[in-house]
C-alpha cells in the first residue's frame, strides 16, 4: 500500500490560528505566569509556536504519553512514558495537545494533573475530532474541529513519519500498481 497525503490545513491557516489561541490565552491570564504541558511527541511543533506567540511568561513542561503505537487507531491503553519533573501546585497549567480524538488520553492526563493541585488547569488543542470522542473532555482553547480522518503533519505522525510537515494533511492508503 502506498501512503498518500492530501493537504487539509495550510501552514498559513495554522499560523493564524496559533495567533488567535495565543490572544485568547493572554486575555484569560493577563499578567500571570503559565505552565504549558506538552504532550510528546505530537504537540511539540504546536507548543513551540504557541509559547512564542503568548506574551506571558511561559514555563515549558513535557510528558510522553502513548496510546497509538504504529497504528492509525488508539489502543485505549494509555502509557505514561515520561512525566513532568517539576511541581505544578498553585500554578496556571495548560495542557497543550496536538489532537483530541477519543479523549481517553486527555481524560487520564487531566485527572493526573488535577490531583497535583494546580491553581487552574486548561486544555488547548490545535485539532479536535469530536465525532470520535469516547471520554468526555472540556476543551478550553480549540484550533480546528476536524472530521474523522487520520491526519499527519505539524507534529502528528503515522509510524513516526510526517511530523516535520509544516501543514496538516489527511493520510490515506492506495494500492500500488
Amino acid at each position: 500500500m502506498k501512503e498518500v497525503i492530501r493537504e487539509y490545513i495550510s501552514k498559513e491557516k495554522l499560523e493564524e490560528k496559533v495567533r488567535e489561541l495565543a490572544a485568547m490565552i493572554e486575555k484569560d491570564f493577563e499578567g500571570e505566569e503559565l505552565h504549558f504541558v506538552c504532550v510528546l511527541k505530537g504537540s511539540i511543533m504546536f507548543m513551540a509556536d504557541l509559547s512564542r506567540a503568548v506574551k506571558n511568561n511561559v514555563y515549558l513542561h513535557f510528558m510522553d504519553v502513548s496510546s497509538y503505537g504504529n497504528s492509525t487507531e488508539s489502543s485505549g491503553n494509555i502509557k505514561i512514558l515520561m512525566d513532568i519533573d517539576e511541581p505544578i501546585k498553585d500554578k496556571n497549567v495548560i495542557i497543550v495537545e496536538d489532537i483530541i480524538d477519543s479523549g481517553r488520553t486527555l481524560a487520564v492526563l487531566k485527572d493526573m494533573l488535577l490531583a497535583r493541585g494546580p491553581k487552574s488547569l486548561k486544555i488547548c488543542t490545535i485539532l479536535n475530532k469530536p465525532d470520535r470522542r469516547v471520554s468526555h473532555v472540556d476543551v478550553d482553547y480549540e484550533g480546528f474541529k476536524i472530521p474523522d480522518e487520520f491526519v499527519v503533519g505539524y507534529g502528528l505522525d503515522y509510524a513516526q513519519k510526517y511530523r516535520n510537515l509544516d501543514y496538516i494533511g489527511i493520510l490515506s492508503f492506495e494500492e500500488e500498481n
